[in-house]
């Protein structure tokens, strides 16, 4: 084998494994990793990968065929039913007009309409992986933004067939073969004849992957040969690419379109976690090529031309979307995650650029400049939403405060609950559910009106005031409930509630073990880690149906959480030393295995009531 594509090989992934951790340590995403890796190995800055990459860039190429296939197998026909208002409404307004205004700004500047609809379409697009991942890490996949977000990233995915089906007709020459690169076998064909051939390639796809590819896979499944079973994924993917790329369409155009077939076929978990590696390799080395292949020299010869586009999309992306989220009615801070999570150029962009240099729709200089803006404007896009999360949206907040006026409240209760979502309901549907009214605060507004069409009696108000804890009676409650996910707003609360209202017993909600840390500087005593219970109950299930006595499981997961609390408490005062927390952590968790253990081998006595809080830390100190 040629020594020199195992080098550039080997240069690709050690700066992938330095790059890529280091970006996602940043807040940045693995995209940007590989894109930041290959400009470093590239030919414009060390030099370790020159004009030879080519040759990496054909191969890696195949990851974006596989990473469509993977969308198509996610494009489910109920999925889709479910979402099409959405998907339909949002999504097709967001890339109709921002390809509308790309198009009819590229005419403006004197760019002919064939390449201004090209750039129009690519730029359409905005980074699943960026967008999908920001609202992940935040929590908000579940929330406003993160649905409508998911929509209209879908609706992209969904564009890509017509767009791949487009491009080719945008041409503006005949595209000649260089020496060595297979023709299209309907080049000399007439054009309605093309078309025909076309649409029985497309028939065939859809007939061989509803019909005979389950009977294959089916067949292979029997021999229990997990890599025959990959052989046959990769078969699928590889035929039909290469069955589109026979006719002259895009090989991306009919993985796609076999994924969609295969959706909802009984393999389709089974095709997604064999071809994943294959993909997330591939597709790595794609953006690693495509960051190598970006012509500084254009850039440092164009810096304003590059500044206005990068900038200019983002703005007019934003805008598009936040006109979109106007329409269905949502609050501005959740407006502005969508908006600017999407505002970005998705990384299809940099396929669709690819191929429209193949079709010489666009100067190498301009798509080499549109390649650097799209890179960029990825780039910009973790560092907007870090901006909108810490100076924006409290800035909104606060406005809508001073614009809306706390609640009256007109009730008194013994218990207050501040935080009024998904934990905080849970919470207060249980007391109610046995006689206990609590007095609910929530600061959003939105939530607010729809927890009240729901029947919840909720007041609008930020809790950390001391006027609103007074209007709730405060002074007279006995519990005050934190259940907000903040983790800043809850040390904020627990300092105004110990200063001002000392006989509020305090409960409050932590995401982990290291947040507890904080709150117990505070000398908070009940604190309440979110997966704590969750993650022993589940244990206790399982447990359960391993055979395990029922009562003596149940036993043990309460023991378990009360030595859990006992261990932190000691840990908590080594947390500053990792040598020592580390040591200790060992220590205990030795320790709570052999106390388990010695509980279950124990019979148990059904008259105690070893279940008391109480009880139970007696015991554990006996222990």
């Amino acid at each position: 084998m040629d020594t020199g594509f195992l080098f550039q090989v080997a240069v690709y992934m050690i700066a992938a494994i330095v790059c890529v951790p280091l970006a996602k340590k940043l807040g940045m995403g693995s995209v940007l990793g590989y894109l930041v890796a290959g400009v470093l190995i590239g030919p414009f800055v060390t030099g370790f990968i020159g004009s030879e990459g080519q040759d990496i860039m054909h191969f890696a190429e195949f990851g974006v065929v596989m990473m469509l296939f993977l969308v198509g197998l996610e494009l489910e026909p109920s999925r889709l039913w479910e979402m099409k208002k959405t998907i339909m409404g949002a999504g097709l307004t967001q890339v109709t007009s921002t390809m509308l205004f790309v198009a009819g700004i590229g005419l403006l500047l004197g760019l002919h309409w064939q390449g201004s609809l090209a750039v129009g379409m690519s730029f359409a697009m905005s980074s699943t992986a960026i967008a999908l991942q920001s609202l992940k890490e935040s929590d908000r996949l579940s929330t406003h933004a993160g649905k409508n977000s998911f929509s209209v990233l879908l609706f992209q995915d969904i564009a890509i067939i017509p767009i791949l089906a487009l491009l080719p007709l945008l041409a503006l020459n005949p595209v000649v073969n260089t020496p060595g690169e297979e023709a299209s076998i309907l080049e000399w064909l007439p054009g309605w004849l093309q078309g025909l051939v076309i649409l029985i390639a497309l028939l065939a796809i859809f007939f061989i992957g509803r019909f005979i590819v389950p009977v294959i896979l089916r067949l292979v499944s029997k021999t229990n040969l997990r890599e025959l079973f990959t052989a046959a994924s990769l078969l699928i993917v590889v035929g039909t690419a290469f069955l589109t790329t026979l006719v002259g369409l895009s090989p991306a155009l009919g993985s796609f379109l076999a994924g969609v077939i295969l959706a909802n076929s009984p393999f389709r978990h089974e095709l997604e976690s064999d071809l994943e590696p294959f993909k997330g390799l591939l597709l790595g080395l794609f953006f690693m090529a495509v960051g190598a292949s970006i012509n500084f020299n254009l850039i440092l010869d164009n810096p304003v031309s590059l500044a206005e586009i990068t900038l200019g999309i983002i703005v007019l992306k934003a805008l598009i979307l936040f006109t979109i989220g106007r329409i269905l009615r949502m609050s501005t801070a959740q407006n502005l995650v969508m908006s600017l999570g999407l505002a970005q150029i998705g990384e299809f962009a940099f396929v669709t650029l690819s191929f429209t240099g193949q079709l010489r729709i666009l100067t190498p200089e301009l798509t080499g400049i549109l390649m650097a803006s799209i890179a960029t404007t990825m780039a910009i896009t973790p560092l907007l939403l870090l901006i909108n999360d810490r100076f924006i949206i409290p800035l909104l907040i606060k406005e809508k405060k001073d614009d809306r006026p706390d609640d009256v409240i007109e009730e008194k209760n013994k218990v207050i609950i501040a935080g009024f979502s998904h934990f905080g309901s849970t919470l207060g549907r249980f007391l109610r559910a046995n006689g206990i009214n609590a007095t609910i605060l929530d600061y959003d507004s939105d939530r607010v009106e729809l927890l009240r069409k729901m029947g919840f009696r909720v007041y609008y108000g930020d809790a950390t005031r001391k006027d609103l804890l007074d209007s709730a009676g405060a002074a007279d409650a006995e519990i005050f409930i934190s259940a907000i996910d903040s983790h800043d707003t809850n040390l904020k609360l627990v300092e105004v509630v110990q200063k001002n209202f000392p006989n509020l017993e305090i409960l409050i909600r932590s995401r982990n073990r290291y947040d507890a840390y904080d709150l117990m500087q505070f000398n908070v005593k009940k604190i309440y880690r979110e997966n704590l219970d969750t993650s022993v109950r589940m244990g206790v299930d399982v447990l359960t149906l391993l055979g395990k006595r029922a009562y003596a499981v149940y036993r043990a997961g309460l023991q378990f959480m009360k030595y859990d609390e006992a261990s932190m408490n000691m840990l908590y005062k080594l947390k500053h030393d990792e040598r020592m927390y580390i040591s200790e952590t060992r220590r205990q968790i030795k320790m709570q295995e052999d106390l388990l253990e010695n509980d279950l081998n124990q019979k148990p006595n059904l008259d105690d009531h070893a279940w008391d809080s109480e009880e139970l830390k007696k015991g554990a100190k006996e222990k």
